[in-house]
Parts: structure tokens; C-alpha cells; sequence
């Protein structure tokens, strides 16, 4: 992957680095690749770019190769992955990239606010000024009304983010914060505030998929998909049961440990995408890793440091990595593989062996979840 934050160079430009990057550490050679998946939610808004996946293997040579462009979102990686994953399971192709990127920082944030908004609800929500942080904020007050969670909670959550941002040098915030500095932030969606939310970034990462009977020939060390579970949930959030539960997360997760034949016990370090520090808690909770409305109380003890019971969000999460949407999910695997490898430097956990990623689209509208393990 490229370093997340204001890039220089266009969205081409960060597409093709990243995915030279991963042909390269791969040991592969371009002739091999069968296909390629690109991941981007809106390079024709923001960069006056489509066709980017045709675009991107013109680029970087691997025309004649399939291409296609991947648009879900925010879960636009995570649903890139899936893809290049059945692509190669099915035994339609032998290897295939997938990359993702966005180059959002060319635009205005009321903009970028505008066409993040889109996701919403056509008549029910965007048509009365909903946007995405507006989301965020009325499950932050849910969850502090209901469970007990409070601000200094979701203070804890972005000073163990960016602690961990510090040590990774693709991170687009490398500092630190304190609780009692992200409770003093701006206001941006009461009751969120600007350390409760992740920053505007453009971002590129990359990865190399292939049989693991092939991946022996690249590497003594591949990392193998377990498991892969999608969901839907429904599009308005009024319309749904409960809105602090984010049902197509349970139901993702529920597919890909059945698939991986296993469970929450046995991952070691997690990736959840934290666009708003109160998802981090939600995801965590209906995953399975705690109980509902009880993750607060895990993240009081440590629990989800470096240190703890799980590690989640290593990387410093999309709270301190930095979102370019289109890149996130694959940003996500990037980091499970550099764990599982041992290649994490300062941030690694101990012994690191399951992985599971929760890659967020919408509101909950759309969730995709890999579980991966060390394939040696």
C-alpha cells in the first residue's frame, strides 16, 4: 500500500504505486495475472476518472487481463477481495490483483459530504440532509443513553488508534491524543466530536490472490481467505428493528466463521472499520467478540491494545490510518497479512495467527467480512 493521507500525484498514480508494490512483494510476474478488481466509489466525481480498472491494467502492463471496477461504497474493498476470492475458488482464474483507491482530497468537504450521503436513503434520509457522520452521532447518543457509554469511551478508542497510527508508517495521522484532548474537539455530529471521526484521505494498497497450491511458488509464508460472509441490512435505518443493532454485521460474521469453521475465540487481531469511533464498539459487539453493549468495559480494561485479549485496528483504523473509501477494505487485508507474517514492526501481535476484517458499507447497508489465516 501507499501512505494514506494528501497524496501527491492523481488517482492513476496511486492505484498503479500500490499495485507495483504488491506485484513486486509478491514475486510475481505481470504475464501471470489473470485479472484484475479494482475498488473505487466515485473517481468520476472526484478525479473526472471512469473505467479505472481498464485504465489501471493499461498502466501497469497487464493488458490483456480481465478488468473490472468494483463500486459498494465504502465496503468497495472488502467486496473486491470477495470477488477476487471466488474468482480464484471457482477456478475461473489462477491469480488475479485486486487493488483499491480514492483520491478524495481534490474535492470541497461539503462535496465529499454530499456524495458520501448518497448512500443514505433517497427519500427517507438524504432528501432531508442526512449525512453519514449524522448517523454516527445518533448511534453515539443511542449507545450512551442505552449501555452507558460515554465520552470519555470513544476517547479511549481514538487514543488507542492513534497510539498505534504512531508506529505505522502508512498511517495519514501519525500523533498522538489524549482522552481528555478528544473530549475538548470540535463538535462535528453531537455527540461526536472531531477525534471520534476518521479524516478525509486519498489511499491506494493492493493485494495477490492465488490457489494456495500456487502461492508456494511466490512464498513460504502465504496467508490464506478462511472465510468470506456478506450481508444487507435494509437501506433506511428508521425502518429497522433496532438501530443500534447492525444486523448485516451479525449475519456477515456469522457466514464467514461458518465458512472458516471457526470462531470469535480464535482470532487473534482484528480490523473493524471505525469511520466513527462508536462503530468500533458496535461491530465489535455484534461480531460476537463482546457482549451487546458491554465492549465498553473491555476497552476500559485494555482489552483491544496491542497487549490485550484482541488487538483491533492495529493499523490505527480508519480513525488515524485515514478512509479513502475505495481503498479501506483492501488497506484492512493489507495489514491482517503484514500481522500474520510477523511483518508489523512496532505495532505487531504476539503470535498472530486468525484475522478477521469487518469492511462497513453505508450505514450498515452493506458489510463484508474476511477471516484469514497463516496458510504455512
Amino acid at each position: 500500500m501507499i501512505k494514506f493521507g494528501r497524496t501527491p500525484g492523481d488517482l492513476m498514480d496511486m492505484l498503479a504505486e500500490a499495485s507495483l508494490r504488491a506485484i513486486k512483494h509478491a514475486n510475481a510476474d505481470k504475464e501471470e495475472f489473470d485479472a484484475l478488481y479494482v475498488a473505487n466509489m466515485m473517481a468520476g466525481e472526484t478525479s473526472h476518472q471512469t473505467a479505472v480498472a481498464s485504465s489501471l491494467a493499461d498502466r501497469i502492463a497487464l493488458v490483456p487481463a480481465a478488468a473490472d471496477r468494483v463500486e459498494n461504497g465504502p465496503a468497495s474493498g472488502g467486496s473486491a477481495v470477495k470477488n477476487g476470492f471466488l474468482a480464484v475458488a471457482s477456478g475461473a482464474y489462477d491469480m488475479v490483483l485486486v487493488a483499491g483507491g480514492e483520491k478524495m482530497t481534490t474535492a470541497d468537504g461539503d462535496v465529499t459530504t454530499d456524495l458520501i450521503s448518497t448512500m443514505t436513503h433517497p427519500t427517507a434520509e438524504y432528501v432531508h440532509g442526512v449525512t453519514l457522520p449524522a448517523m454516527g452521532g445518533m448511534l453515539a447518543r443511542i449507545y450512551m443513553e442505552r449501555f452507558g457509554v460515554t465520552d470519555k469511551h470513544l476517547g479511549m478508542i481514538a487514543v488507542k488508534n492513534h497510539a498505534n497510527a504512531v508506529k505505522n508508517p502508512y498511517a495519514h495521522i501519525q500523533r498522538a491524543c489524549t482522552v481528555e484532548g478528544t473530549m475538548q474537539s470540535g463538535m462535528i455530529a453531537d455527540p461526536l466530536r472531531l477525534y471520534h471521526v476518521c479524516p478525509v484521505s486519498d489511499g491506494a494498497a493492493a493485494v495477490v490472490l492465488c490457489s494456495m497450491d500456487k502461492a508456494k511458488k511466490f512464498t513460504d509464508k502465504p496467508v490464506r481467505i478462511a472465510g468470506v460472509g456478506q450481508a444487507t441490512d435494509v437501506q433506511s435505518v428508521q425502518e429497522r428493528e433496532d438501530p443500534a443493532v447492525l444486523k448485516s454485521v451479525q449475519i456477515a460474521a456469522k457466514r464467514a466463521f461458518g465458512m472458516a469453521g471457526k470462531t470469535t475465540k480464535d482470532i487473534d487481531v482484528a480490523e473493524l472499520h471505525d469511520a466513527f469511533e462508536v462503530l468500533e464498539l458496535a461491530e465489535a459487539e455484534d461480531i460476537g467478540f463482546f457482549e451487546k453493549g458491554k465492549a465498553h468495559l473491555a476497552y476500559e480494561k485494555g482489552e483491544t491494545t496491542l497487549t490485550g485479549k484482541l488487538p483491533i485496528n492495529t493499523s490505527g483504523g480508519l480513525k488515524a490510518r485515514g478512509h479513502a473509501v475505495g481503498a479501506t477494505g483492501v488497506a484492512q487485508v493489507v495489514e491482517l497479512i503484514w500481522q500474520l507474517r510477523g511483518e508489523c514492526g512496532e505495532r505487531q501481535v504476539k503470535d498472530a495467527k486468525t484475522a478477521l476484517s469487518c469492511n462497513f458499507g453505508g450505514f450498515g447497508n452493506n458489510t463484508v467480512i474476511h477471516i484469514f489465516e497463516r496458510g504455512w
